[in-house]
């Protein structure tokens, strides 16, 4: 019998979690912060995990000045905060001392509402992709975590 994918990962410790493909060909993936759930773009060109600053208090975090600049392909740069020491779950892949940027990402919901898609509360970026030692199997929109 020919081995998938999924079940060579899985052997190999990793765990599988859906990815929802929006109209704009983003990946959207439900995750937790300080156990609170979120929906959150998946974006491998980002480079920090980031939350919507003007959702601090519905994640609990507690932040401070950063010296980070954010930036996108939509906005200008724009001041950020840190919180450090979060916990991220996605499925039943944990890190118990996440550091996640804040900044403000109206901009990146007013552009997903214009094409109706539901908004997001912030971007799970390459820093947990790489902690993660992540694999995206853009056939099945499928993200594997190793555990």
């Amino acid at each position: 019998m020919e081995q998938t994918r999924h079940s060579f990962l899985k052997n190999e410790g990793y765990i599988s979690v859906r990815l929802k493909k929006t109209d704009t060909n983003h990946y959207q993936i439900k995750s937790k912060i300080n156990h609170i759930n979120g929906l959150f773009i998946l974006d491998t060109g980002a480079s920090s995990t980031c939350v919507d600053l003007n959702l601090f208090e519905k994640f609990n975090l507690i932040f401070e000045e950063s010296e980070i600049k954010a930036s996108s392909a939509t906005d200008l740069m724009s001041e950020t905060k840190i919180s450090n020491k979060n916990n991220l779950q996605i499925g039943k892949w944990n890190n118990n001392n996440c550091s996640v940027i804040l900044f403000k990402m109206d901009h990146i919901n007013n552009a997903l509402s214009e094409r109706e898609i539901q908004n997001v509360d912030g971007i799970i970026g390459a820093d947990i992709l790489k902690k993660g030692k992540a694999i995206i199997d853009y056939e099945k929109n499928r993200l594997y975590l190793k555990l």
